[in-house]
């Protein structure tokens, strides 16, 4: 109770405070705008907090990246102190399943703190969570697993929740070993679930189309998951963000990054929000929020990095978060989010999770770093 107390009263001077780099993005006045929509599902996120298993499961370790994010474009204290409150009552651990990559996400957050140079956010959990993720034998690395789990990271939301946080750490440690480990285990995934015909990633092996089984759509196309892939490209541009230059492999992540970014803008609808299934978006009337704020922190990441033309890609970046801002309640509660699951379903003005938050964050914060 003591830390939401303090969180309330940070962001009731930063409500009329905001951050000194509103100035470097859209113009002062816009970004200022962005900021108090950020902070305002901040606040509602906190005050209303969700698990689906513990408080360092994935659903709060994707929120929490978010929360990362808007700190990191913005330099609000309003987002580090989130942080700082939540490793306090977290002492700093990850969840339980050295071998699953959604357990170590929640790491992000301590990793940032720790680079910023806050001595209390502690890594020891981190180091031993990676070292075993990595390193030790597990059946999955050598095919054991069940029928969906042949590989280490055998569904595309892996590719966010594991490769950013292990690349940051790789620099870190000045230790390129991590990073040509994660590569190991990111093109294994890269290889079972890309398709190079759609430039888009099945969500896991049972959508496949060698696979005899594989799942369709109703007017029989792929089922492409729109957050499934909006995991995938938002985690590309983490990722992109932290490795070095000069890494041997970063060529093939960039690569990787382009195509699905072209893709992803051909898919868009009109009205700015991807619905859940990208190739049958006549099966649902409304956009859906956690996709499209992954696949529109992307886009304006790419904008801001130089990957992608701003002629070609601003409009749809502005588009899409005008639709997504509007999702937003006026508490700041943010809507329209799809339940946790792992194919497209429908989602509805009042439906929400932590990670719908997260990419909510994600996507405005870094659509408030573009110039116009």
């Amino acid at each position: 109770m003591k830390n939401f107390i303090a969180l309330f009263l940070t962001l009731s001077v930063v409500f009329w405070n905001t951050s000194c780099k509103t100035s470097a993005g859209l113009g002062k006045s816009k970004s200022a705008e962005i900021e108090q929509q950020l902070l305002k599902a901040l606040a509602w996120q906190e005050a209303n907090p969700i698990q689906a298993k513990a408080p360092t499961d994935w659903t709060n370790g994707a929120y929490y990246t978010g929360v990362m994010k808007a700190h990191q474009n913005t330099n609000n204290r309003a987002f580090y102190e989130a942080m700082l409150n939540m490793g306090r009552r977290n002492k700093w651990q990850t969840w339980e399943r050295f071998f699953h990559a959604d357990d170590v996400v929640i790491s992000n957050a301590y990793l940032h703190l720790n680079k910023l140079g806050n001595s209390e956010a502690d890594l020891t959990a981190t180091d031993k969570f990676i070292q075993a993720h990595l390193f030790e034998p597990q059946d999955w690395k050598i095919g054991k697993g069940n029928k969906e789990q042949v590989i280490l990271w055998w569904w595309c939301d892996a590719l966010f929740m594991a490769p950013p946080l292990l690349t940051k750490y790789g620099v870190m440690k000045n230790d390129l070993k991590y990073l040509d480990e994660m590569h190991k285990y990111y093109t294994e995934c890269y290889d079972l679930l890309y398709d190079k015909d759609d430039h888009l990633f099945f969500r896991d092996n049972r959508f496949v189309m060698a696979n005899p089984a594989a799942m369709k759509e109703s007017n029989g196309k792929k089922v492409f998951w729109s957050r499934g892939n909006g995991w995938v490209i938002a985690g590309l541009a983490l990722l992109l963000e932290e490795m070095p230059k000069d890494y041997k492999h970063r060529p093939f992540y960039e690569d990787l990054y382009k195509k699905m970014a072209k893709r992803i803008l051909e898919l868009q609808p009109q009205d700015g929000l991807w619905r859940t299934s990208l190739l049958a978006p006549e099966n649902f009337n409304h956009g859906e929020v956690s996709g499209s704020g992954f696949h529109t922190f992307a886009l304006a990441w790419g904008i801001n990095h130089g990957y992608l033309d701003p002629k070609v890609y601003q409009p749809a970046v502005l588009k899409a978060w005008k639709a997504i801002a509007e999702c937003q309640h006026e508490n700041g509660k943010v809507g329209w989010v799809q339940n946790i699951g792992f194919d497209p379903k429908p989602a509805d003005k009042d439906s929400w999770q932590n990670f719908g938050t997260g990419a909510f964050l994600m996507a405005g914060s870094e659509v408030m770093k573009m110039k116009l």
